[in-house]
């Protein structure tokens, strides 16, 4: 794969840090595409999901800050999410009364490669790759 474009952030840490993170996704992704490596509505839609359910996973189970890293490589996009706790992601039981645990669940589902890694800083990156559909 060739890294195409980048773009790293701190959403910070609280009740807005995943708007702010879908926000600098919708922005990365325009980029891309004025950049001449446009994803698909529907790629562009998996991306804003996985990028909300990374970071939203970071602020509520972790208690730093995060990092999110966007990558644009030539047939999909690297998402990558750091913050503080050196913990892997937990899968936990989804409630239908709208408390959680649905966020993991739709990530392993939807990326076609994910890991987590661990920080030089002593916490972790949760790194998923969404490969472009049509």
């Amino acid at each position: 794969m060739t890294l195409q474009l980048e773009q790293s952030l701190d959403p910070g840490h609280g009740a807005a840090a995943a708007a702010s993170a879908r926000s600098a996704a919708v922005r990365f992704l325009k980029d891309a595409a004025r950049a001449g490596r446009p994803v698909t509505p529907v790629t562009a839609d998996i991306v804003l999901l996985v990028v909300s359910e990374l970071v939203t996973n970071a602020v509520r189970h972790t208690p730093g800050p995060c990092t999110l890293h966007l990558s644009r490589y030539e047939a999909g996009v690297g998402i990558d999410v750091s913050d503080t706790s050196p913990d892997p992601p937990v899968p936990r039981p989804p409630h239908v009364n709208g408390a959680g645990g649905w966020g993991w669940i739709l990530v392993n589902h939807l990326a076609e490669e994910l890991s987590v890694r661990p920080t030089p800083e002593g916490g972790k990156t949760v790194h998923a790759y969404i490969a472009d559909r049509t």
